[in-house]
């Protein structure tokens, strides 16, 4: 069965990479640049989860500010994954084609793919501080992932387990601190000269107005990540 997938996985592989081949010169650099750009759109959706949330209550701004470093916890496990799989890459196995990516030497392998695996545990810990823009996060990792097919650095299989290891452990490791960030924020919130990266001007009093409960009704949460 596995040795199917995989053999499934290489044929795909090898029918992008030949199609990559035949491309434009500008749009292989730009799938080439677009390779590692595309990471950086989550270091802006990990601002933009931050800003958001400090108008939303401690919980929300503890989750966006982990997202982070659950994306590095999440690399750091995929590269320990890595270890155990001696895994060639395309451009290393495939040597009768052409792939956009300058080929990485023998030794560094290619299962699972890191680049997938950051996307994916940035996707997803964004997605659990803002679940409304899931849409956004899902669409640029798999076009990261999908991109690391396309130049030729990785299996289907590769930056598929990829994802799925980076953002499984970034989800873990997420609601697994979410107790303890919420108490740090609130933390950092009790320091004046702090409390700005924490909370945005007028958050408390609207938190503390929307909190008292209104006759014939009980009291309603403020602190959502919606």
């Amino acid at each position: 069965m596995v040795s199917e997938i995989l053999a499934v996985s290489a044929t795909w592989s090898r029918a992008v990479i030949e199609f990559a081949a035949g491309l434009d010169p500008w749009v292989q650099e730009a799938a080439y640049l677009g390779t590692d750009l595309f990471l950086g759109v989550f270091a802006v959706l990990f601002l933009a989860a931050w800003w958001r949330a400090r108008s939303l209550g401690s919980r929300a701004v503890g989750l966006a500010l982990f997202a982070p470093v659950a994306t590095v916890i999440a690399y750091a496990v995929s590269r320990t994954v890595k270890t155990f799989f001696e895994q060639l890459r395309p451009c290393q196995a495939m040597t009768d084609l052409t792939t956009i990516a300058t080929c990485d030497p023998i030794g560094d392998w290619s299962f699972p793919s890191n680049h997938a695996a950051i996307a994916g545990a940035a996707a997803a810990a964004i997605i659990v501080a803002w679940r409304r823009i899931a849409v956004v996060a899902v669409l640029f990792a798999a076009l990261e992932a999908f991109s690391r097919v396309f130049v030729g650095a990785h299996y289907p299989h590769d930056v598929t387990v990829g994802l799925l290891v980076g953002a499984t452990t970034a989800v873990l490791v997420s609601l697994a601190m979410a107790r303890p960030m919420t108490v740090l924020v609130d933390r950092v919130a009790s320091t004046e000269s702090l409390r700005p990266l924490v909370r945005a001007q007028g958050a408390d009093e609207a938190v503390t107005e929307d909190a008292e409960p209104s006759r014939g009704t009980g009291p309603r949460n403020t602190y959502t990540n919606a």
